[in-house]
């Protein structure tokens, strides 16, 4: 079997507040390590700095042979263990690793983490930034909230969007792009008219 058909990312739980030294310590070992940042503005009474904080706390992913690799990562100071159903570390979809770099790369959008998927029409994203994502359309009021879920590690992100950019999904996985009827121009138009947050 070719080397890189064993190389799989997965998650890893760590202690709190040991995210980014976890992540440190695995790059010096050299295992390959993704560390979900978020930068943001932290106002104190005298002053205001740019921080970065994990997307979500107590996770690492890590991109490896797990049986070559799996001793060297549970030896690294703070790392609890591998997520998975019992002893069985799961695999995290290359798809999601891309969802998470590109929540990363849109800070401002980032606002609330959830821990459980509610119920509601399953849609796609058709435009913008978070183009391609694939969650559960719920209301609040007036608003309209897309919630894109990671059921590897129980933990989601909530978005609000432009109603006009979202297709539903079908059962069979196919989504309905009948139903936005937006041209692709004024879906991208849309994106930089309306403010996204999660």
């Amino acid at each position: 079997m070719d080397e890189l058909e064993k190389l799989h990312w997965y998650a890893v739980y760590v202690r709190s507040r040991y995210e980014k030294k976890v992540h440190q310590m695995l790059v010096e070992r050299e295992i390959v390590s993704f560390l979900p940042l978020l930068e943001t503005w932290k106002q104190w009474s005298d002053r205001k700095k740019k921080v970065s904080d994990p997307l979500f706390r107590g996770y690492v992913f890590v991109n490896l042979d797990l049986y070559k690799d799996n001793a060297k990562v549970l030896d690294t100071e703070g790392v609890v263990k591998f997520i998975g159903i019992g002893r069985k570390p799961s695999i995290i979809a290359e798809k999601d690793i891309d969802w998470l770099r590109k929540l990363t790369r849109e800070p401002d959008a980032v606002q609330r983490r959830v821990n459980a998927l509610p119920a509601g029409q399953r849609v796609k994203v058709l435009a913008g930034p978070f183009k391609d994502f694939e969650g559960v359309v719920v209301k609040q009021g007036r608003e309209t909230k897309l919630v894109v879920f990671f059921d590897t590690i129980m933990q989601g992100v909530e978005v609000s969007i432009f109603p006009d950019l979202l297709a539903p999904v079908t059962s069979s996985g196919q989504f309905a792009s009948a139903s936005a009827s937006a041209s692709p121009s004024h879906e991208l138009v849309s994106v930089e008219k309306h403010f996204l947050r999660v």
